[in-house]
């Protein structure tokens, strides 16, 4: 498994952070999302060999962020 954190612009309230957690969370491979409003952070624990970090990427663009 590897952590990563990534900066994240848009996310403004509850409805971002779930829309985040719950679409990367959904992702094969992926075990913790957890995303931090105050920072504009997402911290994903996954596993690289089942799903890569820019499909992780894409995913939280497709939902309408910035990732950084």
């Amino acid at each position: 498994m590897e952590t990563t954190t990534l900066n994240v612009k848009g996310m403004t309230c509850g409805h971002c952070v779930a829309a985040v957690e719950g679409n990367v969370g959904k992702l094969d491979g992926v075990n913790a999302v957890k995303v931090d409003l105050g920072k504009g952070t997402v911290d994903v624990t996954f596993d690289q060999g089942v799903v890569s970090l820019a499909a992780i990427r894409e995913e939280i663009e497709e939902q309408g962020y910035d990732v950084e």
